[in-house]
Parts: C-alpha cells; sequence; structure tokens
C-alpha cells in the first residue's frame, strides 16, 4: 500500500516521467536485450557484463540524468566487474549491436502507435514514406592515450539514419567508424531494407544511380534532390509548367537514366523555382521521383520538404538528449551511445504518441521537448529511489492493449500548460565585433558604465 501511495504521487505531480520510465522498460526489456546481444555476437556463459546493464548505463548518460559513464556506474550498486572492465566493453561492442537495439525499439513501439492511432497524418496515404540522412558526431576530448599528442579534432564516426516521419520513429541506423568515409559508401544496408511502396526521401548527396536504381528494381520509389554531377542520361521531354506552391512555381519533364548495364529508369525531373533563395542562395530545386503521375508535382515538393523532420530528429538528440558523450574517445562507444539516444528517442516518441491522443495533434506541437526532457531528468533520480527497480520490470511482459492503456490514463493526468514551447522571433543579423580588438579581456562593468554616461 505505501509502494502504491509513493508511486501515485509520482503519477500525479510528474506523470511524464513515469511513463517514460515505464516506456523504457517496455521498449528496452533486459531479457530480451540480451537475447538480441547473443544473436549478435553469440551466446557466452561467463559473460559477467550484460548488454542490458551497458544500455542501462548509457541511457542514463544520453538523458542527462547522469554525466558519464563513470558517474552512472558509481551510482548502480548492482555491477559485479570494475569501471574499467565497462569502458573496455564499450570500446569493443559492435556496431552490429547499436543498429539492432534501435530496430529492436522501433518493432516494440510501432504496434503501439498505430494501432491506438497515435501516428501523424500519413503524407502519402498507401505509402510508408522513409527519410534518410546522415549524421556526423563531433569531435571527442583526447582522453585515450593515441589521442593525446593530436591537435586535430578526433572524429569517432558517423551514421545514416532512417525516420519514419508518421510515427516518429527512428527504424535504422547504420554506423561507420571512419570519420572520413564517403555516406554513400553505406547505401548497401540500406538498400537491403528497401520493401515495396516504401518511399525514400532523402537529400542530394545520396542522388547515385546506384541508389535510384535500386530501390526501383526493389519495388519501392524516391524523392531525392537531384545532384549536379552524380547521375547520366541522353533522353529528355519538354519541360511541362505544374503550376505553384506556396514558395515558388513548379515545373515538370521526364529524363531516362542510364544504369552501367545499360538499362534506363524513367523517371519524373520536378523542378521547383523559389520564390525567395535558400540559405544556401539556390533559387531552384530539382526533384527526381519515380512515383505515378497521380502524384501530384506539388505533393512531391510538400515530401521533399518532409525531410527536414529528420534534422528536427538530430536537433533533439544533441539538445534534449546527449547524443554525443564527447568523452567516449573509441568509435564503438561513441556510436553505441548515439545508438541509445536514438533508441531512448524512439521512446519518447511512443510517450508523445499518447500524448496526441489526448490532447490532440495541434496542442502536443505546442509542447517543448526540451522543458519536458529537463523535467524527466530531474524527477528521474527520485523516482530511482523510491520505486525499486523490480518494480517496473512486470511492464516488460505487458502486451500492446495494456501498455496503451496505462500511456493513454498516465496523459490524460499531463497537463500541457507546464511544457511550453517559447517562440523564436527572426532570426536577426550578427553583430560584427570591432572594439577593443588589442585586448584580451574587458570588465563588463564598464562597458555599462560608458553605455550609461
Amino acid at each position: 500500500m505505501l509502494l502504491e501511495a509513493v508511486v501515485g504521487r509520482f503519477m500525479d505531480q510528474s506523470p511524464m516521467t513515469v511513463a517514460v520510465r515505464g516506456t523504457l522498460e517496455y521498449a528496452l526489456d533486459a531479457n530480451a536485450l540480451d537475447a538480441l546481444f547473443d544473436d549478435v555476437t553469440g551466446q557466452r556463459k561467463d559473460r559477467q557484463l550484460l548488454f542490458s546493464t551497458c544500455v542501462d548505463l548509457m541511457t542514463t548518460v544520453v538523458c542527462r540524468v547522469k554525466p558519464s559513464i563513470n558517474a552512472a556506474y558509481e551510482a548502480d550498486d548492482h555491477i559485479t566487474v570494475s569501471v574499467s572492465a565497462v569502458y573496455r566493453r564499450l570500446s569493443r561492442l559492435r556496431t552490429a549491436a547499436g543498429r539492432q537495439l534501435v530496430q529492436h525499439t522501433a518493432a516494440r513501439l510501432e504496434p503501439i502507435i498505430r494501432q491506438s492511432g497515435w501516428a501523424n497524418p500519413d503524407l502519402l496515404p498507401g505509402y510508408r514514406v522513409k527519410i534518410l540522412d546522415g549524421n556526423h558526431l563531433a569531435h571527442t576530448q583526447r582522453r585515450i592515450k593515441p589521442l593525446r599528442n593530436v591537435i586535430a579534432g578526433p572524429l569517432p564516426g558517423h551514421s545514416l539514419v532512417v525516420l519514419d516521419p508518421a510515427l516518429g520513429l527512428a527504424l535504422d541506423v547504420i554506423c561507420c567508424e571512419d570519420g572520413h568515409a564517403q555516406e554513400r559508401s553505406l547505401l548497401g544496408p540500406i538498400l537491403d531494407t528497401v520493401a515495396p511502396r516504401d518511399v525514400w526521401v532523402a537529400d542530394r548527396n545520396f542522388c547515385t544511380t546506384g541508389l535510384l536504381f535500386g530501390i526501383a528494381k526493389r519495388g519501392g520509389f524516391f524523392v531525392i534532390r537531384r545532384h549536379g554531377s552524380t547521375l547520366t542520361w541522353r533522353r529528355e521531354s519538354e519541360w511541362k509548367p505544374m503550376g505553384r506552391t506556396d514558395t515558388g512555381t513548379l515545373t515538370e519533364q521526364t529524363i531516362w537514366l542510364e544504369n552501367p548495364d545499360g538499362s534506363e529508369l524513367a523517371v519524373r525531373r520536378v523542378r521547383l523555382t523559389l520564390d525567395e533563395p535558400t540559405e544556401d542562395g539556390d533559387f531552384v530545386i530539382e526533384m527526381l521521383t519515380n512515383l505515378p503521375e497521380e502524384v501530384t508535382c506539388e505533393l512531391v515538393a510538400k515530401l521533399y520538404r518532409s525531410r527536414w523532420t529528420v534534422e528536427a530528429l538530430f536537433g533533439r538528440l544533441t539538445t534534449v538528449l546527449k547524443c554525443e558523450v564527447n568523452t567516449l574517445g573509441y568509435p564503438p562507444a561513441a556510436l553505441f551511445g548515439f545508438c541509445v539516444a536514438l533508441a531512448s528517442s524512439n521512446v519518447y516518441a511512443g510517450v508523445k504518441g499518447a500524448l496526441r491522443s489526448v490532447h490532440g495533434v495541434a496542442a502536443t506541437e505546442q509542447v517543448s521537448d526540451y522543458h519536458l526532457a529537463l523535467e524527466v531528468s530531474s524527477v528521474s533520480r527520485g523516482l530511482a529511489i523510491a520505486v525499486p527497480e523490480e518494480t517496473w520490470s512486470e511492464i516488460g511482459n505487458w502486451s500492446v492493449e495494456q501498455m496503451s492503456q496505462w500511456l493513454v490514463s498516465l496523459a490524460k493526468r499531463t497537463k500541457l500548460s507546464r511544457y511550453p514551447k517559447s517562440k523564436r522571433g527572426p532570426k536577426k543579423p550578427k553583430t560584427r565585433r570591432t572594439r577593443f580588438a588589442e585586448k584580451k579581456h574587458i570588465a563588463t562593468s564598464r562597458l555599462l558604465n560608458d553605455e550609461q554616461t
């Protein structure tokens, strides 16, 4: 009875913290994670540090509950190995394990979001839109010995992320430990995942003959910005005016792309001539698509514009979560931290779906991810002390219906007014700094006194 009263107070005062904690248990069930790791690396009976323990420690760091792996280790009394053993394990983790972790969380949470009707409206009914983009991790600290005398910033690697914008879930991630490797070199595993009626949306860096022909060969579709020098064709039709959008005018033609094996692929070349230039100064954006004619040029342009949802995801991973743990110098450890951040973002997508179902899409869009995450990270410490770990273990065995009903009950207790999103005004030009160029420091109080006098 006492424990129920304690949990009840947390559910009343901070229902989102309870929702996130329970969803983490559902999506990252320890037994399922350890079985997943055994499938990747093989079973070992003498393994003392479990994969689920590594995930728990890293989740504590990427969710900003603890500042480092060492701090998370010191706060956990149940780990039987040394902290050095933890760091050694993280430095040897295969990137495939992080990929399996992200895929596992997406597979666990997708049925809840779909069956409960929590998904955002489909951008293209009858198809499944997937957004592809790359992300380079920032340079790390030089804590490991090979980096201590290096002046250049050491890069731990980069990744390709596949996002479902309707669900808000990161479906897949491909990691690369070579920070200088071209993103296009990672497209092989992506092609293996293409399913019929998938619509892949990507920027011009991914506009290659291999990707476009590979997607079409597997029954998929694409909306990809044209690169100026990666494709070849000899035949093209005349340009046809296709109306305009709220940002510019549309024209279209058909081109027949050529593959080195001699085959051709007919694609639509949609040109958007903008009324105002982009931040890069471009007035013209050209998109290539093999979608049928009934998908209008205006809808093709709207699909390409949805690509920025993945940029918003990367922004949340960096500012709300801590996807770049710069104290981890070894590439496998740093990339594993990024994958755990993606898995945690999937958990948040499930919780936000429950909010949409209760409060509506418009109200949920005004929720500040930062303020919500700030509350969760601060209250989580007290929740971990007050509620024993074993209390949450039952959630991992819940059905989809049980989990969705529980999240909805918590969403009903949530007051969205506690997490207001600040509206930002137009960007102001940066002021050029010209004063006191010869000095290293200047007292602020003197500058203020000069302004007043």
